[in-house]
């Protein structure tokens, strides 16, 4: 099971398990980080789980669909490293992950 190390608004870090076959944003908002609200469940449809992931983890990702980028463009805090977790499926390949939660909008 990977370790993910998940950052908080207030910059408190944390590691946490992370089973694969689940997705980020399951993971984090299990573990209690009422920062990542989640609204739609992980359809892929309010971007309330925006989160900013370590680039060096870029190319072990999913390429990122046009909702999510779609949805990631109605935000003011999108970065280069942004992405939706709900979208994010984990995999043993995310082992040492570190992924900040985006501030909310």
């Amino acid at each position: 099971m990977p370790q993910i190390i998940v950052v908080n608004h207030a910059g408190e870090e944390k590691s946490v398990d992370a089973a694969e076959g689940r997705t980020l944003m399951e993971v984090i908002r299990d573990d209690g980080f009422d920062e990542l609200l989640a609204l739609c469940g992980g359809c892929c449809s309010c971007a309330t789980c925006h989160v900013f992931i370590d680039p060096a983890f870029a190319d072990k990702l999913p390429a990122m669909s046009e909702d999510e980028n779609d949805l990631l463009d109605s935000s003011d805090h999108r970065n280069e490293t942004s992405r939706l977790s709900c979208q994010v499926p984990v995999t043993a390949d995310l082992e040492g992950l570190r992924v900040t939660i985006a501030p909310e909008d």
